[in-house]
């Protein structure tokens, strides 16, 4: 049997990324999953690029504030104790505004925990 509690503030925010990723299930050691807390400000995005993922399901979290999510087909507005789950192959660019009131605070879920499954998508083709 295992277990841990892993706190956010304990965990170094990620290095070059376009706002504040902390890698929680990483820290916790999780490896079917991978959980992490993203805190973006007004204009920030989640990703470092609109993408999507050849074999992973993603949910997004909103803890506070409002996620925009652009897709090929639609934009959404996720509020606070809303989840927006994303399919496999599902390009999506999920970022806080630049009119925002404030900062957008998410707990992102994707399973499996793959490395190298994300693909850049060109809104433009």
């Amino acid at each position: 049997m295992g277990y841990r509690t892993v706190g956010y503030e304990d965990v170094e925010p990620a290095d070059e990324r376009p706002c504040e990723l902390r890698r929680l299930g990483a820290a916790a050691g999780l490896g079917n999953m991978a959980i992490n807390r993203f805190r973006a400000e007004p204009g920030e995005q989640l990703p470092l690029a609109y993408h999507y993922h050849e074999e992973q399901e993603e949910a997004f979290y909103v803890l506070s504030g409002t996620l925009a999510v652009e897709t090929p087909e639609a934009s959404f507005e996720v509020e606070t104790d809303e989840l927006f789950a994303v399919d496999p192959e599902s390009p999506q660019r999920a970022y806080n505004p630049d009119d925002a009131d404030g900062d957008v605070v998410v707990l992102a879920i994707g399973a499996p925990a793959v490395d190298g499954d994300a693909v850049a998508y060109d809104a433009e083709d």
